[in-house]
């Protein structure tokens, strides 16, 4: 008599390839979070519609229109904040200005100009070795008519300064000493502008501009 052997299978569970899984996973999660962003933009809408309930008008506007003026107020005053933080920025870097505080030497631009009645309040010819100042520095040291103070009352009006340069035409390098009597409205914080005399002593008047080197003089003590 033979035996049969009934071999049975059993039946396996089937799997999922891991990707299909992760998918599965992430389409799950996806729905989860657009569920709670709706929900959570629905409860947001809920209770503004409490606060201003939409059919009503507020300052005489509908309340979506009021909201969008709300908006442009705060992004103005918020514009209006920063430019007066930059302002206040820029202004406390004066101290990188060539004020009489500064030691420093100072390169710059040297022109010349129809000398007269200066911001200082004092009168200059031609051949006078006076000097304009920047209108940067000379604001910043001080009281300025043009930013509603007195010009005459500056503490730069009567400083001295030394301006000096390599003359090309005489092959050495020359200085003059000038007097601070006016305020130069088209200057570079670190140009100057000095009378046609003292701009010959330094460099030909057909030059009109050429590079300087200046500095501060300190005062000079006078004995008894």
């Amino acid at each position: 008599m033979s035996a049969t052997t009934e071999q049975t299978s059993e039946k396996q569970p089937s799997q999922l390839p891991e990707w299909e899984h992760e998918a599965a996973g992430n389409s799950r999660d996806g729905r989860q979070n657009i569920s709670t962003r709706g929900s959570t933009k629905a409860a947001m809408s809920a209770k503004l519609d409490r606060m201003m309930p939409p059919h009503r008008k507020y300052l005489g506007m509908r309340r979506n229109v009021l909201l969008w003026v709300l908006l442009a107020i705060v992004l103005a005053l918020l514009a209006l904040i920063i430019g007066l933080a930059a302002g206040l920025s820029s202004s406390s870097g004066g101290q990188n200005l060539p004020l009489p505080s500064n030691t420093e030497d100072f390169v710059g631009d040297l022109t010349y100009y129809e000398a007269g009645l200066g911001a200082c309040g004092e009168v200059s010819d031609q051949d006078d070795n006076i000097v304009s100042i920047s209108h940067y520095v000379f604001d910043a040291a001080g009281s300025s008519t043009d930013t509603g103070g007195n010009s005459n009352a500056n503490p730069l009006c009567g400083k001295m300064i030394r301006a000096a340069r390599y003359d090309e035409q005489y092959g050495e390098r020359r200085s003059v000493d000038l007097k601070v009597v006016d305020r130069c409205t088209g200057c570079e914080p670190d140009d100057i502008d000095t009378t046609l005399g003292a701009f010959e002593k330094l460099a030909e008047q057909d030059l009109g501009r050429v590079d300087v080197t200046w500095a501060w003089l300190e005062p000079v003590a006078t004995g008894k």
